[in-house]
Formats: structure tokens, C-alpha cells, sequence
């Protein structure tokens, strides 16, 4: 699963949160989150809890494939 980055900052505004606070409430690694932000591919249960951190769907973050 990959994120839209206009989205994720989109979110991440909304929330008032950087990388490294989604890391610390989240429990992931900072890289991972990094991972996720950069548009990288990873697991559902990563992106999952990246938007539970955001308080958001995944489906409002999820880049969309053509």
C-alpha cells in the first residue's frame, strides 16, 4: 500500500503532527514512518496504524491507482 503524499500531509496537518510525533504515538520506528510518508509500498497493518495515529480512514490517505 502506498500513500498519497498530498493527502498524508494533508492528514498530518489536520492532526498537527510531524514524523516524529506519528513515530512516538504510533511505536514505530521513525524510518518506517518516513517509509510510509515517502510514498514507499508497505504492509496494511503499517498503514493502518499510520492513519489510526492520524485519526483518519486509510482510504483518505491511500494514493490511488489509475
Amino acid at each position: 500500500m502506498k500513500a498519497s503524499r498530498e493527502k498524508l500531509e494533508l492528514a498530518m496537518a489536520r492532526a498537527c503532527m510531524n514524523a516524529t510525533d506519528i513515530a512516538k504515538k504510533s511505536g514505530m520506528p521513525e524510518p518506517t514512518v518516513k517509509n510510509v510518508i515517502s510514498g514507499r509500498n508497505v504492509k496494511p497493518r503499517t498503514f493502518g496504524r499510520f492513519a489510526q495515529v492520524l485519526n483518519c480512514d486509510p482510504s483518505e490517505i491511500i494514493e490511488k491507482e489509475d
